[in-house]
């Protein structure tokens, strides 16, 4: 509904009116964290080990950062990762974050993804291994059980990175790009040779309602004939059919099957969505993937931020929408 100018006025006024109450700023679109600390323990993917997560609310401005705490009494600058995209060290089957001084967090996307997709900007996170667990091989429970505790709004208005032109890689058949747009969609398309997956395509509005169900519930998956390389590569190790779509030539091994008949190319968009989360804000444009990973996602990023007449900083207005503020930043 249009608001009329005597609408505005009384706005304005009881915005006043809390600024004089509180001491603090009205801020349209404010940045958020959780609303109290969680506890989340699971099996890592990759390593197979335990691995027990603690997620803290953190302050504004602050981003995501993980801490390892199985490593004593280390300063900040051995334990603490930022989750940035400059930080990512490999992504051979997942992304992994390391900091300066080697100390690695793999398996980072699905936590992202989560956090990501639910808005949320700034958390502290300890964990005592060197894997975020996979839980059931989406974001589901990360999503649930951040519902359950709540997200708290902070006194600083929020930012996205805007896409201002295309930027695209390609290597072979492999291509991923970030283009200019409304809001933040997400086109992927996978092709492979098993019946089972086949050829599938999807396109996806970030900020729709059902984004959290038709994506961030889509599970990791793999196939049969790679899990023996793959255990020889000491990866995959606590892969089980808890948490990973299990593909033996045109068949699901999984009894319950699948959650989506396109699972495939949904989990590809979570993965995406998790590895671009690592820009350190919410992005306006498009991304497009073809057969991409996690490698190409992080490529895409870094080619972006190498073009400072690429991307722009903006404030965001009440809707996620209006630009109140616009500033052009050199790429860290």
């Amino acid at each position: 509904m249009r608001r009329t100018e005597t609408d505005m006025v009384m706005l304005d006024e009881a915005r006043e009116k809390r600024r004089e109450r509180t001491g603090r700023p009205i801020v349209n679109c404010p940045q958020t964290t959780l609303n109290a600390p969680v506890v989340l323990e699971g099996i890592g993917l990759h390593t197979g080990k335990m691995i027990r997560m603690d997620l803290h609310p953190a302050g504004a401005g602050f981003g995501i950062v993980f801490r390892r705490t199985d490593l004593g009494d280390e300063p900040a600058e051995v334990t603490d990762i930022p989750a940035r995209y400059d930080h990512v060290s490999d992504t051979m089957l997942s992304t992994i974050i390391s900091n300066k001084a080697g100390v690695s967090v793999g398996t980072v996307e699905h936590l992202m993804a989560a956090l990501a997709g639910l808005g949320i900007d700034n958390v502290f996170v300890e964990i005592n291994g060197p894997e975020v667990p996979v839980m059931d091989g989406s974001s589901q429970v990360f999503v649930e059980t951040i519902d359950a505790i709540g997200i708290k709004p902070l006194y600083a208005s929020r930012r996205a990175i805007r896409i201002l032109k295309p930027v695209v890689v390609q290597d072979g058949l492999k291509r991923a790009a970030l283009l200019p747009g409304e809001g933040f969609k997400l086109a992927f398309e996978i092709q492979f040779d098993s019946s089972a997956i086949g050829y599938q395509a999807i396109e996806a509005d970030f900020n729709s309602p059902s984004f959290r169900n038709d994506i961030l519930r889509a599970r990791t998956f793999g196939l049969l004939k790679d899990v023996e390389a793959m255990w020889a590569a000491g990866l995959g190790l606590g892969g089980s059919l808890d948490n990973t779509v299990v593909v033996d030539g045109d068949r699901v091994v999984n009894e319950d099957g699948l959650r989506f008949h396109d699972e495939f190319v949904r989990h590809k968009v979570l993965d995406a969505v998790g590895d671009l989360a690592l820009a350190g804000a919410t992005l306006i444009g498009r991304y497009e993937g073809s057969r991409a990973g996690h490698a190409m996602n992080n490529q895409v990023l870094r080619a972006l931020f190498a073009d400072r007449s690429a991307w722009e900083i903006v404030e965001l207005g009440a809707n996620d929408q209006e630009v109140q503020q616009a500033m052009t930043i050199p790429a860290e």
